[in-house]
């Protein structure tokens, strides 16, 4: 942590004593008869005015109390919890549209060398929403997220790979990416909170069920989710 002092000129004054002594503070009383000193400590001395041969003044130096700079952000702390609360829209493209909610709870590095770059994986629960259908997902997924400068507020990248497990017999789950980029606030060395558009991807295979001559065929037909929206993420 640096610190910077300021200094003033200020008058100082001295008191020449016949006996060649000196007294060197601030003259607060004189007259014909007596010259009052105080020093610089606040201890105060009186002189009769026939024992002082002369009074000077001069410039010293006064240093005010140290201030302090505004700290660096800096850590020691080496992992980290992130936890990403989105939504958004879901499209099924040239087919339907709808809404995606989600939320991820990832854990990995939180500082690596001078940089705060989170680098992890967990999962998360991502529900879509599409013409009247509910696709939920349990995407397990490896994470960077990247701040562009080291400072308070900077522009932030982030990025996650992984599978989609799916949460139900109607359909099979497939990759999962994301992208996003925003804005993040380093509020002190361990907690940090970022606003985020994020665009993600998911891919999933569809049960189409078909009765050919009484009887029952199970297909699967592909199927992939795009979701834009806004991520609100939070480092602890």
């Amino acid at each position: 942590m640096l610190l910077c002092a300021a200094a003033l000129c200020a008058h100082a004054q001295t008191i020449i004593l016949r006996t060649g002594a000196r007294v060197s503070g601030t003259i607060i009383f004189q007259n014909e008869e007596v010259v009052v000193i105080r020093d610089a400590e606040g201890v105060r001395f009186q002189y009769p005015r026939a024992d002082v041969e002369a009074i000077t003044e001069e410039e010293e130096v006064v240093e005010e109390a140290p201030v302090e700079e505004e700290p660096k952000i800096t850590t020691s702390k080496k992992a980290s919890i992130l936890l990403e609360i989105a939504g958004g829209a879901a499209v099924i493209p040239n087919q339907a549209a709808g809404g995606i909610v989600s939320a991820d709870l990832l854990v990995g590095s939180h500082h690596i060398g001078d940089r705060h770059l989170f680098i992890g994986g967990g999962l998360g629960y991502h529900g879509l929403f599409i013409a009247g259908e509910k696709y939920n997902f349990l995407p397990i997924q490896v994470a960077l997220r990247m701040p562009f400068v080291e400072t308070k507020h900077a522009p932030v990248f982030g990025a996650s790979v992984g599978y989609g497990i799916a949460l139900s017999k109607k359909y099979l789950g497939g990759i999962y990416a994301n992208i996003d980029f925003g804005y993040r606030c380093q509020l002190n060395p361990k907690t940090a909170i970022s606003v985020v558009f994020f665009t993600q991807f998911q891919q999933a295979k569809i049960a189409v069920t078909e009765t050919i001559e009484d009887t029952e065929f199970t297909n699967y037909t592909g199927r992939n989710f795009v979701s834009p929206g806004i991520k609100l993420a939070l480092y602890f």
